[in-house]
Formats: structure tokens, C-alpha cells, sequence
């Protein structure tokens, strides 16, 4: 149950209506409704998401990989099922996705392997050194800051959707750990 309403865009500062709409849906979405209580945090989570979306040194693909990880890991039901669609529409199968959300990186080529093995690691703050330049000989230092950073940058907003209790958008069924059931 939603621990707190969902704003009308209307009801907002003329700056802040359009955050509330998702750039990809073209409509309002329950997680930036529900961060619209406070219209300055729901204006520095936009920016701060939209640099971890643009700015991670990842192709489309491999960023809903990560971020699919990082909701199966946090148990994020509500960022999952919007990732779900997102990934799937980024190259990202229900198999593959399944497979994340088991924790299975065997699914997945080298190259993503890595990818997601370094994520996991940084959600849990078990990156060492080994793993670190290993990722880094394979990609850059930028690209290990940007995908540090949107693992653990969904991890947080996660954390903010539990805390809200955001429910899924009204008509939406959740699209299940195994989408392909």
C-alpha cells in the first residue's frame, strides 16, 4: 500500500509538472507521483537517474542489464516490472532476464558476464582488486565509475520505493522474477 498520495502533476509548481512524467511512457508513473511530495528531491532524482541513464559509458543493452540486477537484487518489484518492458525493448530476453533475477551470469557472453559480475559485486560492496582491473582492462575507469555508479544509484532509488511503498501503475500486473511464465 502507497505510504504516501501521488501528486498530480497539476497540483505541482509550473518547474516541476513534467518531472512527474516519464520521458519514456509519456505519462505520469507512480514513483515520480510519489516523489513529487517534495518537488526539489523529485527535480535532483530526475537529474541524477537521467546522468546515470546517459552518462554510465553503457549501450542501452548492457544498462538495463545492470539495472535489472540491481532491482532483482534489492527485491524492487515496481523497478523490475518497468525494466522488464525497458530491457526487453533495449535487446534484453525474458530469458535473460530470468536468469538475473537467479543470479546466473552462465547465460550471458564474457563480455556481459563481467559486466554484471562487476555490478553484483559493487551492490555488494565486494569489489576488489582483481575484479576491479579486470573490468577496467576490458572497459576503462570511466565506465567502471559509471556502472558503480548506476548499480548502486538504482539500489538507492529501490530503497526509496520500499520506503514509499510504490505500488505499480493502477491495470498493471506485476510481470513476475521469470517473465517468461
Amino acid at each position: 500500500m502507497a505510504r504516501v498520495p501521488s501528486v498530480d502533476p497539476e497540483e505541482l509548481p509550473e518547474q516541476y509538472r513534467d518531472l512527474v512524467v516519464s520521458k519514456l511512457q509519456g505519462k505520469p508513473v507512480n514513483v515520480y507521483a510519489a516523489l513529487g511530495n517534495n518537488p526539489e528531491v523529485l527535480a535532483g532524482t530526475r537529474a541524477f537517474l537521467s546522468s546515470l541513464w546517459e552518462s554510465s559509458g553503457l549501450p542501452d543493452r548492457e544498462r538495463e542489464l545492470v539495472i535489472l540486477l540491481a532491482s532483482a537484487e534489492n527485491g524492487c518489484r515496481y523497478e523490475w516490472h518497468q525494466h522488464v518492458r525497458i530491457g526487453g525493448d533495449a535487446g534484453v530476453t525474458r530469458e535473460e532476464m530470468a536468469a538475473i533475477a537467479d543470479g546466473d551470469f552462465e547465460a550471458f557472453d564474457d563480455e556481459e558476464a563481467l559486466l554484471l559480475r562487476y555490478a553484483h559485486a559493487a551492490l555488494g560492496r565486494e569489489v576488489d582488486d582483481a575484479l576491479h582491473e579486470e573490468f577496467v582492462a576490458a572497459r576503462d575507469e570511466s565506465t567502471a565509475v559509471g556502472v558503480a555508479s548506476l548499480a548502486n544509484g538504482y539500489s538507492s532509488l529501490a530503497g526509496v520505493i520500499d520506503a514509499l511503498g510504490v505500488e505499480l501503475e493502477e491495470g498493471e500486473v506485476f510481470a513476475g522474477w521469470d517473465p517468461r511464465e
